[in-house]
């Protein structure tokens, strides 16, 4: 089965640095745009930043100048990197990923399990 496995610590303390990590796995045949979306309490789930395929990121304004996302097509794997955090950014954070399997022609929306950011006080 395909699924998206999150993995990372999500302690941190206001304004360290923290990595996420989401592996695709499963009879997968293409990867295409991945990205990040965050919810906090409360709030609507909102796109934190995406990647396509080809390595073209982009970014919502709030985060721009402290988080990065990159992907590593061998493995399958995009990351989050997040630096200087700031009070707005604890939430849960979901991995997502288009992806066509093995066997059909559509392409599918995945999510991963989702992980706690918590800045440390």
């Amino acid at each position: 089965q395909v699924r998206l496995v999150e993995s990372g610590v999500g302690l941190v303390q206001p304004g360290g640095f923290l990595r996420l990590s989401c592996a695709a796995s499963g009879s997968i045949i293409s990867l295409y745009a991945m990205r990040w979306y965050r919810q906090a309490p409360g709030k609507q789930r909102g796109l934190v930043a995406a990647v396509t395929s080809g390595g073209i990121t982009n970014y919502v304004d709030s985060v721009k100048s402290g988080f990065t996302i990159a992907r590593d097509n061998t493995k399958n794997t995009v990351y989050l990197q997040m630096s200087s955090l700031k009070p707005e950014d604890p939430a849960v954070y979901y991995c997502n990923a288009v992806v066509t399997f093995i066997g059909y022609i559509r392409t599918n929306n995945l999510w991963g399990q989702g992980t706690q950011v918590t800045a440390a006080s």
